[in-house]
């Protein structure tokens, strides 16, 4: 036994297992949605381009010249590599016009959702921490949002106010928000009854540094996906009434508008619509691939 003992003894003690850390783990499975990767990639592009416009764009996209109206892209016969795209009904380079139109797209989901989601998850904290009257108030509030199309009521108040990019923004902004208040609303009233938060208002902390503090970083998880997914619902309501001549204003390059100045040619020179509408679905579909990316990651069944 003495002997089986110290033989054990000269066995060299393993190296000691060291756990990868909550950050690796949603690292390395980041890594691995294959969905993930393809958004960022693609939405990483766009955005790159769309801040690189002002080097990257060949030609002013403003600047007319009638004389090359119509120019087919580079890969048809009757193509010049002076205009990659082709032009529009102009003379306005089609490529620059994209470049800065993704700037355009990218601003409006940006701000649209700063703007809903600054009040959603407001609305939503206030309606979850509170409850009781404040809570059926705010919940009064969004059965009465979601009792409206959405779309009609931004064509009515586009169409009233008059149509320009920061109408749009507010007119979005303001529509928006419901999905904000009702997930963030959810999140807080199961976070408001922890331990945690009820030792801290045992220990005299205000409600708001308690909103502030501790319950508005356990909810920013829901509010990056809801983010992703409300930024590419702007995108495509914007899209809608820049086509319907109510939304961003020529000569802005907005995709949207892209597509309904090229609708009279699509017969003729189907690029006008099908290179802006391919850009306009790519960016679309790449943030929702990254939301849905970031969903998957960080849902808490996948927490180990």
């Amino acid at each position: 036994m003495s002997v089986q003992n110290d033989t054990l003894k000269q066995i060299p003690n393993d190296e000691e297992i060291i756990e990868p850390t909550p950050g690796q783990i949603m690292r390395t499975r980041a890594l691995r949605h294959w969905g993930l990767m393809i958004g960022g990639i693609v939405l990483g592009i766009i955005v790159i381009l769309a801040l690189a416009a002002p080097i990257a764009a060949p030609h002013d996209p403003y600047t007319q010249t009638l004389s090359n109206r119509l120019l087919p892209p580079v890969w048809d016969a009757k193509g010049s590599i002076n205009h990659i795209l082709g032009t529009d009904q102009v003379g306005r380079d089609y490529f620059s016009r994209l470049l800065y139109g993704a700037r355009i797209s990218l601003m409006i989901g940006f701000a649209t959702v700063l703007l809903s989601g600054f009040i959603g998850t407001s609305l939503g904290l206030m309606a979850g921490y509170f409850g009781g009257r404040v809570d059926l108030f705010i919940n009064y509030l969004i059965t009465v949002r979601l009792s409206l199309p959405g779309i009609l009521v931004a064509l009515a108040t586009v169409q009233l106010i008059g149509g320009s990019l920061p109408v749009v923004i507010a007119v979005l902004g303001f529509m928006l928000w419901v999905r904000f208040a009702v997930v963030i609303r959810s999140a807080t009233m199961q976070i408001r009854n922890m331990d945690y938060i009820k030792a801290a208002r045992a220990a005299g902390c205000s409600a708001f540094r308690l909103i502030v503090t501790q319950i508005l970083p356990n909810v920013l998880n829901q509010f990056v996906v809801i983010a992703t997914l409300e930024a590419a619902h702007a995108i495509l309501l914007e899209a809608a009434l820049s086509f319907l001549g109510i939304g961003v204003q020529p000569p802005l390059p907005s995709w949207g508008l892209m597509i309904n100045e090229g609708k009279d040619y699509m017969f003729f020179k189907p690029y006008l619509i099908s290179i802006s509408g391919i850009a306009l679905f790519c960016l679309v579909l790449s943030i929702n691939l990254v939301g849905d990316g970031i969903r998957d990651v960080t849902a808490p069944e996948n927490r180990n």
